[in-house]
């Protein structure tokens, strides 16, 4: 069986945020059981897909069991039914907390803070009628808000997503409890599974610290940390984490291309944009004022936020902007997502 170990600095990140008992497997043969794809096919080489056992171990998907894929699914549990409040119902972030920001379609805006998703990763739910995945995968910094619904011919309805507690390229793997199809965070694209190929929709978001999004979005609703698990919110289990990223060292295997691709730091936090098969991330550490790039023939503007956030949006015809789709994540994550992307420095 092939395993990968986990060095014990991780395995007390595994430890973290992982659920407090292994889920028991109620069968071990069907054709059909939650949580498991159809490992015929795939867009990925399977034994690249590797199950975190949260013991400092870890299974190849090639070689796990159905008994191993069901036991597994769900031990960073996703969030259902998520609750939000108004930011003076519970005073407990800090200015320099991180939070995922995204405002739905009714100009409602929404704060997800990292030392929440940090134990969860993934929240389901329907905003102003959209159905909204919000994801984030603490192994790559990486927050992105995806349309729930795939414009896909393949799938009709929107869909509910789960974590299987596998990893691509050190990036959470996602599982669709429709189809039992494995979806690869970052670029929110199916890996294993009936809708290997199919790529999720990018919607408009921003990360950047609590103190500077109240500022910009006093109005905000922020996800609740009373969700009904036990959790120690308060605790960040990942300072110092992307120290170790950028000395080489993550937690499961990274192509080689991606993490020692020299252009930046692995760790270096970006924002990047796609427009067809255009792709472009660009540091957002060095964004000091207003940065105007053209992706896919579509101009867009990042506006930094002046606390190491940044909004995108995209010029109309008549020089007005809207929002528009964007990514923050790692840069290794990203190039291993998009490897033709390139770079653009302010």
């Amino acid at each position: 069986m092939t395993r990968y170990l986990i060095s014990a600095f991780f395995l007390v990140l595994a430890t973290a945020c992982g659920d407090d008992l292994m889920t028991e497997s109620a069968a071990s043969t069907s054709d059909d059981i939650a949580g498991v794809p159809d490992r015929t096919i795939s867009v990925v080489d399977i034994d690249e897909v590797y199950f975190d056992t949260f013991d400092g171990g870890s299974i190849a998907l090639g070689d796990a069991t159905v008994d191993d894929i069901v036991g597994l699914l769900d031990r960073i549990p996703p969030i259902d039914a998520p609750r939000y409040i108004e930011p003076s119902e519970d005073d407990w972030l800090g200015d320099d907390d991180l939070v995922l920001g995204y405002i739905d379609a009714s100009g409602q805006p929404y704060a997800y803070p990292h030392k929440i998703l940090n134990f969860h990763e993934i929240v389901n739910d329907t905003l102003a009628t959209v159905p909204v995945l919000i994801s984030y995968c603490p192994l790559c910094n990486s927050g992105v808000v995806f349309d729930r619904r795939l414009d896909d011919l393949r799938h009709d309805g929107a869909l509910t997503f789960g974590n299987s507690s596998a990893l691509y390229d050190n990036d959470l793997v996602m599982v669709d409890r429709e189809t039992n199809t494995y979806w690869w965070q970052v670029p929110g694209r199916g890996i294993v599974g009936t809708l290997s190929g199919a790529e999720l929709t990018v919607l408009p978001s921003t990360t950047t610290t609590w103190g500077q999004w109240l500022i910009d979005e006093p109005e905000t609703l922020v996800l609740s940390r009373d969700l009904g698990f036990r959790r120690d919110y308060e605790r960040d289990p990942f300072v110092g984490y992307a120290d170790r990223v950028n000395a080489g060292n993550t937690p499961f295997p990274v192509d080689d291309r991606a993490l020692r691709d020299g252009r930046l730091a692995p760790a270096t936090q970006v924002i990047a944009i796609e427009v067809g098969d255009d792709a472009a991330a660009v540091p957002v550490a060095e964004l000091v004022r207003e940065l105007a790039l053209t992706v896919g023939g579509v101009e867009h503007i990042i506006e930094p936020d002046g606390s190491g956030g940044a909004r995108v949006y995209a010029t109309t015809g008549d020089g007005s902007r809207v929002p528009a789709a964007s990514r923050s994540t790692f840069w290794f994550a990203y190039v291993a997502s998009f490897p033709e992307a390139r770079v653009v420095l302010p």
